[in-house]
C-alpha cells in the first residue's frame, strides 16, 4: 500500500498498528459514504419502489427525514472498524508471505494479497486476519436489514408491514432466536464471501498502481491528495471488480425467508428474470459515486494513522 506498507515490518511487529490503524480507517469509510450506501442497498433491494438513486434520495428524506440515510449506521461504524482492522493485517501479512525480505511486490501479487485476505478464510490457521468475511457478513446483514426498512413520518403514508427495529442489538437478537445463528445472523455469508475475493483484490491493487505512478514507492511519502486519489481508484476497482455479487448479497441478506441450499446461484436466477442483466447493476451510480470520498478517506486516514504510529 504505503511506502510503509511495502516495507512491512514483520507481522509480530506490525500487527497491532494494522489493527488500529484499520479501525480507524473503517469509521472513516462509514462516517463519508453511510447516505449513499443506504440509497445503493434500497435500490437493489426494492428497485420497483423508486424511479432511480435519485428519486431515493428524495423520497426518503421527503417521506421519513434525512436521518433515514443514516439508518444502520451504528452496526457498521462499530463492526466495519473491527472488519478493516483484520483485513489490513491479513493484507499485511500475506504480502510478508510472498516476499519474506520486503521487497517491493508486482500488481498481480498485490492483487493476490487483496484477495488472500478473504481467501485465508478457509485457512484460519495461517493468520487471524483472514477472519474478514466472517466478521463483514453479520455487520452488513445488519446495515443491510436496518436500511431498508422504511419508515414513513407521514399518517398519510402507509406503514410498513414487517416488524420495525429500532437498533442492531435488538434486529440480532430477532434475527438469532427465530431463526438461529447460520440462516439468522450469518444469512448470506457465502455470498459475501464470493463477493469480497475479487473486491479486495481490486481494492489493494487499484490503490497501489496508483499510488506507484504518483511516484509512492520506497521512502517516498505521498500528500493527502496524491492518497485521495489513489484511494478512490481503488474504491471504483473494487466496486467494478464484484459488484453483481453484491447485488446478490443484499437481496440475499434483505429477504424475510431463510436462505435455502444454492441460493446464490437461486438468487441469480431470479434477478435474470426480473429485470435482466440490468438487474446486476442496480444502485451502481450512488455506489461509484459514494466510493471515491468513502475510499479516498479509508485509505488516507489508513496511511497517516500507520506513519503516526510507526514514530511511536
Amino acid at each position: 500500500m504505503s511506502e510503509l506498507q511495502t516495507l512491512t515490518p514483520k507481522p509480530s511487529q506490525s500487527g497491532w498498528r494494522d489493527f488500529v490503524a484499520g479501525s480507524f480507517a473503517g469509521m472513516a469509510q462509514v462516517a463519508t459514504g453511510q447516505p449513499l450506501d443506504t440509497v445503493k442497498v434500497r435500490v437493489q433491494i426494492d428497485p420497483h419502489r423508486y424511479k432511480g438513486p435519485f428519486d431515493c434520495i428524495v423520497r426518503t428524506v421527503r417521506e421519513e427525514s434525512i436521518f433515514a440515510l443514516y439508518k444502520g449506521m451504528a452496526s457498521p461504524l462499530i463492526g466495519i472498524g473491527a472488519v478493516n482492522a483484520l483485513l489490513f493485517a491479513a493484507y499485511s501479512k500475506f504480502k510478508q508471505i510472498q516476499s519474506p525480505f520486503n521487497g517491493e511486490l508486482e500488481i498481480w501479487q498485490i492483487a493476490l494479497a487483496g484477495a488472500g485476505a478473504d481467501l485465508l478464510t478457509l485457512f484460519p490457521d495461517l493468520s487471524l486476519g483472514a477472519v474478514n468475511s466472517v466478521l463483514a457478513s453479520p455487520v452488513e446483514l445488519l446495515k443491510v436489514r436496518l436500511q431498508a426498512q422504511y419508515t414513513p413520518r407521514s399518517s398519510s403514508i402507509p406503514s410498513p408491514t414487517l416488524k420495525q427495529y429500532k437498533g442492531p442489538v435488538e434486529l440480532a437478537s430477532h434475527l438469532v432466536s427465530t431463526h438461529g445463528i447460520r440462516h439468522g445472523l450469518f444469512r448470506g455469508f457465502w455470498a459475501t464471501f464470493l463477493r469480497e475475493i475479487p473486491a479486495y483484490a481490486g481494492f489493494y491493487a487499484g490503490f497501489e498502481y496508483t499510488k506507484r505512478k504518483f511516484g509512492g514507492r520506497h521512502g517516498v511519502e505521498l500528500g493527502v491528495g496524491q492518497l485521495m486519489t489513489a484511494g478512490a481508484v481503488g474504491g471504483v476497482c473494487y466496486w467494478l471488480s464484484c459488484y453483481p455479487l453484491d447485488v446478490v448479497k443484499s437481496m440475499v441478506q434483505g429477504s424475510e425467508k431463510p436462505q435455502e441450499r444454492f441460493y446464490v446461484f437461486k438468487t441469480i436466477r431470479t434477478i435474470y428474470r426480473q429485470d435482466g442483466l440490468r438487474g446486476f447493476m442496480r444502485g451502481m451510480s450512488p455506489t461509484i459515486l459514494r466510493t471515491i470520498p468513502a475510499a479516498g478517506a479509508t485509505f488516507t486516514v489508513y496511511e497517516f494513522s500507520m506513519r503516526a504510529l510507526n514514530k511511536m
